[in-house]
């Protein structure tokens, strides 16, 4: 939700008015928030989000904590005005960055002032990101205490030289021992995050970590392959030959693995690379992958309004520095065509596993079916179209072949 680097589009207007096509009905429509808190303890080598150490940020004017929350509340209240028609959030969700660098009371005001400007449903699902040395028993009781309703732990791996290569700084317990304390703090759902296809990491480092992800019952698993990001530090050493780049067909060894041990754990995939417990899928997530309306606040942050695309400036000073003065922070925008907003949902959800129903498809789509079922990466069924159990590793080549 808050990539490095910023799209193309047209410019933003400063108050932050979006077309009325875009309002039209939004009544009908649920309504998400992403808040993006960008900052960082370190920064892992890997990484390409829009984050930002305490020694980046230095001690400008507008870099400051304090000032990051007063904007971010800023553009809650712009935002509750932009829209208008009162709707309440579905899903509320933390990401960063490290959400939970900030003092639990700093996310508790955040969740309550979302709460004033938009209300919140009655299950409304309310999710932070957290690093598992982040967090202590009473910071979670108290996240609880404000409404918070999921966590999801970035424990990547329980492999010490594994994450020592992604540059992470809990200890490989630590994790497990966050997942218990958040269960006894009383959240309904615990997810756990794990990458796979780190240089180095064999088969069996792979079972190791999700057999220990899998031992402390996570209600969800998010699994997913290392991606080398251009202008990261990962990739500079894979440039100069310090570390080789993941393989494909050992990427695929470690989903099949990761996926049976799921299975046999009881958790059921329901997108490509996420398993949950019946009833603990992410409805943020979700969210984005049917096109729900949603609006993403802080630097860098995307927001998706009926069919229209707008993020946010990137650096946490001129964000607030923008809001400051009453404008809004959006960097720039684009207006999806019908055309456009059919692609995207064939394109996200075929990852989904009860799939793209079949009436999405042009004639022409509906006449390639038949070869990608020959070749064993679609199924329909039902009047949905479907990517099979040996097709989601070639989710992205079944639909490239699909829309061409």
């Amino acid at each position: 939700m808050s990539p490095s680097t910023l799209p193309e589009g047209e410019p933003a207007p400063a108050d932050g008015a979006l077309p009325p096509e875009a309002l039209a009905g939004q009544a009908s429509r649920r309504l998400s928030a992403y808040l993006h808190v960008p900052f960082c303890a370190t920064r892992c080598g890997y990484c390409d989000f829009n984050t930002y150490t305490a020694a980046e940020l230095g001690a400008a004017p507008g870099t400051s904590q304090r000032s990051y929350l007063d904007a971010m509340a800023a553009e809650m209240r712009l935002a509750g005005g932009v829209l208008g028609e009162p709707r309440p959030l579905h899903t509320v969700f933390f990401g960063g960055g490290t959400p939970t660098l900030l003092p639990a009371d700093d996310l508790a005001g955040l969740l309550q002032t979302a709460r004033d400007t938009f209300g919140l449903a009655t299950d409304a699902e309310v999710t932070t990101e957290a690093n598992p040395d982040s967090v202590t028993p009473a910071y979670l009781e108290r996240l609880v205490e404000a409404g918070f309703t999921r966590i999801s732990f970035g424990m990547q791996s329980a492999v010490p030289h594994v994450l020592a290569l992604l540059e992470r700084t809990h200890t490989p317990g630590r994790a497990l021992e966050a997942v218990g304390w958040a269960r006894a703090a009383g959240f309904a759902s615990v997810s756990v995050d794990l990458i796979y296809g780190t240089p180095g990491e064999s088969l069996q480092d792979w079972r190791a970590s999700v057999e220990q992800a899998l031992s402390a019952e996570p209600d969800h698993v998010s699994a997913y392959s290392l991606i080398v990001e251009e202008g990261t530090r990962f990739a500079a050493r894979v440039r100069r030959g310090e570390v080789p780049l993941p393989q494909e067909d050992d990427l695929a060894d470690k989903y099949d693995l990761a996926d049976a041990l799921f299975r046999e754990a009881g958790l059921s995939w329901y997108e490509v690379s996420n398993w949950a417990r019946p009833g603990h899928a992410c409805r943020h997530n979700l969210a984005y992958w049917v096109g729900d309306d949603w609006w993403g606040f802080g630097p860098g942050a995307h927001s998706h309004i009926g069919g229209v695309r707008f993020w946010n400036v990137k650096h946490p000073r001129t964000y607030a520095t923008r809001l400051g003065r009453g404008d809004s922070p959006a960097a720039g925008r684009e207006r999806l065509d019908a055309e456009q907003r059919r692609v995207e949902r064939v394109l996200l959800e075929l990852r989904l596993h009860q799939g793209l129903p079949e009436t999405v498809l042009t004639p022409a789509e509906r006449r390639r079916l038949p070869e990608l079922q020959r070749r064993g990466w679609l199924i329909s069924a039902g009047g949905y179209v479907r990517v099979t159990e040996a097709g989601r590793l070639l989710a992205d080549a079944a639909v490239r072949d699909l829309l061409d």
